[in-house]
């Protein structure tokens, strides 16, 4: 064999996937060939190579010792290309970076500090669209995300931004309804607006020194938007950030049930995949806006 000629890379396809099956029909399969073209690739390899790589027994097919030691590398080998191509892909992306936000955040935090995102990474055409809803990520060609909660996103990475100060609110004619709490305690016996983990007023009544003696009872929301407007129609008492209600209690619509606090768990997660945390466009984007909110600590 001419050692600088490398053997055809369909036949080492054939190799690698009937190796991994231990079955010619697997392979021709995955391949979407035939396992009679599967078959052929692999004598043809055994042909360049000079040696056999498969034992066939009965109906079953095993690799050799020769075919052992030959699988590792072209596996390897096939792996180092994926990877290559990977990085290609990455740094040739678009430089369109898709951020989706709750509209509170975009106007209360984020577009204050853009200029600086964007006085530091000029190549990146920065897109923020407003959304009270859960992302799919990949349907809404969302790059990354930032979510109100307590981070837990089955599938999805997520890391602390930061914490705001809550505060329960009510409408006066659910306070005239049910009466003025006295104290925080005063609350568990009232009706509840919850977040979708209904793990918000557990927090709070925690920071309270306050023990639930109920089950959280009551309809939950997995924005702030649409929990905030349950509680504009007297749903119940909702907890929600200070700053988010501070109108609708100057103006009469809220009334505030005890003083605002500062939940560190219950704060705004930056979520995203977790095979986006490579691409550059993302990671310069989280590395930037972690910064932003370790500066105000």
């Amino acid at each position: 064999m001419d050692g600088h000629r490398l053997p055809p890379l369909n036949a080492l396809r054939s190799f690698e996937a009937t190796a991994r099956h231990l079955s010619v029909k697997n392979a021709a399969a995955e391949l979407c060939v035939t396992p009679g073209a599967v078959s052929q690739m692999l004598k043809t390899l055994e042909l360049h190579l000079g040696v056999r790589l498969f034992q066939r027994v009965n109906r079953g097919i095993f690799l050799t010792d020769a075919g052992q030691g030959y699988l590792p590398p072209v596996r390897n080998a096939f792996r180092q290309i994926a990877e290559a191509s990977k990085r290609i892909t990455v740094e040739a992306e678009t430089s369109l970076l898709t951020v989706s936000v709750t509209p509170f955040f975009a106007a209360a935090w984020l577009v204050p500090r853009l200029k600086a995102f964007q006085d530091a990474h000029p190549d990146i055409d920065l897109q923020v669209v407003t959304s009270n809803a859960l992302v799919d990520f990949a349907r809404d060609g969302v790059d990354i995300a930032v979510r109100h909660g307590l981070g837990r996103y089955p599938g999805l990475w997520s890391e602390r931004v930061i914490a705001v100060e809550v505060v329960p609110v009510a409408t006066p004619a659910l306070v005239a309804e049910v009466g003025a709490p006295e104290n925080p305690a005063g609350l568990t016996r009232w009706p509840l607006v919850h977040d979708a983990e209904r793990k918000g007023w557990h927090l709070w009544f925690q920071a309270q020194g306050i023990d639930e003696i109920r089950p959280p009872r009551g309809v939950s929301f997995d924005d702030s938007g649409l929990l905030l407007k349950a509680v504009l129609a007297g749903q119940g008492a909702g907890l929600l950030p200070a700053a988010m209600v501070a109108p609708d209690i100057a103006e009469g619509r809220l009334v505030k049930l005890a003083d605002v606090a500062m939940l560190e768990a219950f704060a705004y997660y930056l979520v995203y995949p977790e095979a986006s945390h490579a691409r550059r466009k993302v990671a310069a984007f989280r590395s930037w806006i972690l910064g932003e909110a370790a500066n105000e600590l």
